[in-house]
């Protein structure tokens, strides 16, 4: 069975941890003073209680990302979205129609920003952020492949007024 799967980027998670980690430890550095030879740092600021938070959710962000452990995986005949805990299934019989494009209020580089998948019976389209995962040519070389089998969106076209 061919079947590719493609982790969710947790990049951008890191790099805020690390971000807040950076501005926690430079600002406690320019704050802190050397007093007997021990370096003390002044929590009396509150501006420093506000960059411990944010650092703290930060890194319980990341953890949490970590655990969830999301996945796409995109086969033959189906796509899954994956995490620990539960797993969604979408058959390529299923799907009304699917869009592979750019993002409407989304000003980001690229041609290829999210695909919307439609299901047969459901009210609301899936929306893949294309970005958020790795390999992201590949996803969307599957995706368009996945495209070929089912109808296009058809766009809604706005009557002109008549006077």
């Amino acid at each position: 069975m061919n079947q590719n799967v493609f982790k969710y980027k947790l990049d951008f998670y890191y790099q805020q941890t690390l971000i807040y980690l950076v501005t926690l430890v430079l600002y406690g550095g320019i704050l802190g003073s050397f007093v007997q030879d021990q370096f003390v740092v002044a929590f009396s600021i509150p501006i420093l209680y506000v960059i411990i938070l944010f650092f703290c959710i930060a890194l319980v962000t990341l953890f949490l990302n970590i655990w969830r452990q999301r996945k796409l995986i995109v086969e033959q005949d189906r796509i899954i979205f994956h995490a620990r805990h539960r797993e969604k299934e979408i058959h390529v019989s299923d799907i009304e129609w699917m869009h592979i494009g750019r993002e409407r209020f989304v000003q980001t580089a690229g041609r290829f920003q999210q695909i919307s998948i439609k299901l047969k019976g459901r009210r609301r389209a899936f929306r893949i952020r294309v970005g958020r995962y790795e390999r992201d040519r590949e996803l969307v070389a599957e995706m368009e492949r996945i495209a070929e089998r089912v109808p296009k969106r058809k766009l809604k076209r706005f009557p002109l007024r008549r006077e």
